[in-house]
């Protein structure tokens, strides 16, 4: 059945090279980090203002004057396509008294610069100040030129608008190695983002990047993974980069050597995938060690048929997962068809609480408006914006395997806060998870920004 070891590499596609394992510290990960406000300062003032995030996609803001905002802890952020076509970042608050400038998540100036409604103060979209009312009665002389919005770095990649709040980070291109270049032939810039949630949880955002970045728990909270994938570790492959991200590359279309279930479930379980790419498994039913090889070629088979263009992908991305996790708090699940976008974010004020966001975003085939999503089980469309849902934990849902996911973060939260929890004890294959804590824990030691 899959197993990793057992693939030939394909020609092309993502580099699958082992990285090398780096040192890891060691330290007790104890449930002190994830509700006391003494760690949550800390991460707020060395962690989060050095690190490059993301507040939207640039098919939100087409044209000159669109923007979009985005609060993480106590900021909140605006990126703003400016008349020259360039997007910019600035903190969303006017340089008169502090007021934000803007309270919509999205939006476009119809006037063409941003007005405060506390004192009518006005800024470009490159964020000069350009009007004050009463402008001759400042002592200092007029503010406008002086008093602009406070830019930060900001970028573009994969079809996602970045942001940091450090002004001496290091370009985002290099601050994703090796990410970005494994995933370019994704061609995430082409895809629309069609599902989109974000809900509020009872539990520290560490929560969801610690399960994102091990898989000892699909057999215990995704069981039904078992028939369609190779979850055991001896299986997959586990990368920690230097640069603090790390991938997982795990075989997919058809189980592992140590599935001892019915070939019908794992028909069942991949039956979307085998109708839409016309595929029969009944060949396989005896051998389902051979579903993965041959799926694999009926959608090479079938790529351009269908839309598809696969030539920049392996045989092994057709079928298997390729997750990665970016530092600290993003993971990235791709599929030929699209990709999982995961995040979870700080509360702003309450560190046993945090932001939750999952898109879907879907790659349309060439020529089709109307799609069905398999991973979603939802069908989408191109032409419509996608809703924003919002909700509690429990209240909206992100998917079945997700909303799976987010139904332990809250039993699990409450248990790090039990007298009685001595520190994680991690097996080798949750090895990202100490990867994970030992570079927040880096980030706390270079002390506050400036």
């Amino acid at each position: 059945m899959t197993d990793i070891q057992e693939t030939p590499v394909g020609v092309g596609g993502i580099p699958r090279d082992k990285a090398a394992e780096p040192e890891l510290t060691g330290r007790p990960i104890t449930g002190e980090r994830y509700y006391t406000t003494e760690f949550a300062r800390a991460e707020w003032d060395c962690l989060w203002p050095r690190v490059w995030q993301v507040a939207g996609r640039v098919d939100q803001i087409p044209d000159p004057g669109d923007y979009v905002t985005y609060d993480i802890g106590r900021d909140s952020i605006i990126c703003v396509r400016g008349e020259d076509h360039r997007v910019r970042a600035f903190f969303n608050v006017c340089q008169h008294r502090g007021n934000q400038l803007v309270t919509a998540e999205t939006g476009s100036l119809a006037g063409g610069d941003f007005q405060c409604a506390y004192h009518g103060w006005r800024f470009d979209t490159d964020g000069t100040l350009n009007f004050v009312p009463d402008e001759d009665d400042f002592p200092g002389g007029s503010p406008c030129g002086k008093s602009n919005l406070a830019e930060i770095p900001s970028d573009t990649w994969g079809g996602f608008l970045w942001f940091n709040m450090d002004v001496e980070a290091a370009p985002l291109r290099e601050w994703l190695a090796p990410v970005a270049d494994h995933l370019d032939g994704y061609r995430m810039e082409n895809m629309k983002r069609t599902h989109w949630v974000t809900v509020e949880g009872n539990f520290n955002w560490k929560c969801i990047q610690d399960n994102f970045n091990e898989s000892y728990h699909l057999p215990y909270v995704h069981p039904e993974t078992l028939a369609s994938m190779n979850e055991h570790h001896s299986g997959s492959q586990f990368d920690l980069y230097p640069s603090g991200h790390c991938r997982m590359l795990m075989p997919g279309g058809g189980p592992g050597p140590n599935y001892r279930g019915r070939s019908d479930r794992t028909f069942k379980s991949l039956a979307q995938d085998f109708e839409f790419w016309d595929f029969d498994p009944e060949p396989y039913r005896e051998n389902l060690a051979g579903l993965r090889a041959a799926l694999q070629q009926q959608k090479r088979r079938l790529g351009a048929e269908k839309g598809y263009d696969f030539s920049n992908y392996s045989d092994e991305q057709l079928t298997d997962h390729y997750h990665y996790t970016i530092f600290p708090n993003i993971s990235f699940s791709m599929k030929p068809d699209g990709c999982i976008w995961l995040r979870g974010a700080p509360h702003p004020t309450d560190p046993e609480k945090c932001i939750f966001d999952m898109w879907y975003l879907t790659l349309f085939p060439e020529g089709v408006t109307e799609y069905y999503s398999n991973s979603m089980h939802d069908f989408v469309s191109i032409d419509s914006q996608v809703e924003h849902q919002t909700g509690k934990a429990g209240e909206v849902s992100c998917g079945r395997g997700i909303d799976q996911d987010v139904a332990i973060w809250d039993t699990q939260h409450a248990g790090l806060r039990s007298r009685g929890f001595r520190g994680a004890t991690l097996a080798h294959q949750e090895r990202r998870v100490g990867f994970f804590h030992d570079n927040i824990d880096r980030h706390i030691e270079m002390g506050p920004l400036p």
